[in-house]
């Protein structure tokens, strides 16, 4: 398989300055290789029938340590999921697991740890997912059931004002805010917004203002600025923009909203399994995401801009997540949160059982409770794991010679 031509295909007739930071970010390092490359991951899935086999279920299909994170549900409260169902489709139970594996070796061998360790980890989470699913009932994560260092992101999202992530991502006027936009010249990794064209701009008004319409509350929607979003690795370079609309009230009744636009699945073209119609990728994300979550992010809805499909929901910052540290993590802190991501992709798969072609939940209760699986499957994202790094390798080496440079 050519690398650099998978890749290129992958990400071609993405936006040219948004599409060199994924690539700037994705080199040297596997981990964020990984994150930036899905497509490439299941084109080099091996070829074991423990990827045919396993009961077919809802998932997330880029999963990995980073698409955890914190956001507001619908009802204010607070939660911690996977918060990214760009590429979820109906798959094997083993290809999440296999995804995240991978990305728990990688994502530890890039904070220094060592393979056993990480070895270690990936039992821990496969563990605790075959535990959760065996018994059957899906459950969550909020504060008052957090522990941890998933407990501790809570308490500092207790103590963190709504006004203040407002003040940190806009620039007051008059009584007015404005997204705060990061300067041409600025460091490519620290840019979180960039200025907009008109014709964007023009787009974006008008698809807001046609989905107010269809609210309770229209006036919520007013849109005050728009500007191009910087977040995630995988979708840089697709459509995605941060929209400041009027809210509760200005300035600080402001509401941030993040419009992100939806492509195919990577997953589908490499599946034996039949998927449903969807009206849109818009509407697949969104279904998918409120049958899988406990309760559904805030503002949540797939949204037309012009005839491109787009996912709205609330704009949740990029730290509003757990990232390993073991310079500031006990071993035994970081084995628990590994823990809890296991739970909840059980959680996840048991909450959208025998829904449109899944599995019934007393399928996965009994593939939960078998142990054959396990061993096999983390021996195989090791072998996963091997086969990114020699990837991401060659890509580093095209990268550096020019070989991703925009037209």
């Amino acid at each position: 398989m050519d690398v650099v031509s998978s890749i290129r295909a992958a990400n071609a007739g993405r936006e040219q300055e948004r599409l060199q930071i994924k690539y700037r970010k994705m080199c040297g390092s596997p981990f964020v290789f990984l994150r930036g490359t899905c497509h490439l991951f299941y084109e080099r899935l091996p070829t074991h029938s423990i990827f045919q086999t396993a009961p077919a279920v809802w998932s997330c299909g880029d999963l990995h340590l980073e698409n955890y994170g914190s956001y507001k549900g619908d009802n204010r409260l607070i939660y911690f999921d996977i918060n990214d169902f760009e590429e979820a489709a109906l798959a094997p139970a083993t290809w999440d697991l296999v995804r995240m594996m991978t990305s728990i070796r990688l994502g530890a061998e890039d904070k220094g740890m060592d393979r056993s360790v990480a070895a270690r980890l990936c039992t821990a989470f496969v563990d605790a997912y075959a535990s959760a699913l065996a018994k059957g009932k899906a459950l969550w994560v909020e504060r008052d059931t957090a522990n941890g260092l998933v407990k501790d992101l809570f308490d500092a999202l207790q103590t963190r004002p709504r006004v203040k992530f407002l003040d940190d991502r806009t620039r007051t006027r008059n009584g007015l805010r404005t997204l705060r936009i990061d300067e041409e010249d600025g460091k490519w990794d620290k840019k979180k917004m960039l200025a907009v064209s008109n014709e964007d701009r023009g787009r974006v008004e008008a698809a807001i203002a046609d989905f107010a319409k269809t609210q309770e509350t229209p006036g919520f929607y007013q849109v005050r600025d728009v500007a191009r979003r910087i977040a995630g690795t995988g979708s840089l370079g697709l459509g995605r923009f941060a929209v400041l609309v009027e809210g509760k009230g200005s300035p600080d009744g402001n509401y941030l909203l993040d419009l992100k636009q939806s492509t195919r699945s990577s997953l589908v073209s490499h599946l034996q399994i039949a998927q449903p119609r969807w009206t849109t990728e818009a509407a697949r994300i969104v279904e998918l995401q409120r049958r899988m979550q406990a309760i559904s992010a805030a503002y949540l809805r797939p949204v037309p801009v012009g005839t491109d499909p787009y996912v709205l929901r609330e704009l949740q910052p990029t730290e509003d997540s757990v990232k390993l540290d073991p310079s500031k993590q006990s071993p035994a802190h970081i084995e628990q949160l590994l823990q809890t991501m296991g739970r909840i992709v059980a959680w996840s798969q048991l909450r959208s059982s025998g829904r449109s072609g899944s599995v019934v939940a007393d399928r996965l209760i009994e593939f939960g409770g078998a142990a054959d699986w396990r061993p096999v499957l983390t021996a195989l994202s090791e072998d996963c794991a091997a086969q990114v790094r020699k990837d991401a390798a060659v890509f580093d080496q095209a990268y550096k010679q020019k070989a991703f440079e925009a037209a």
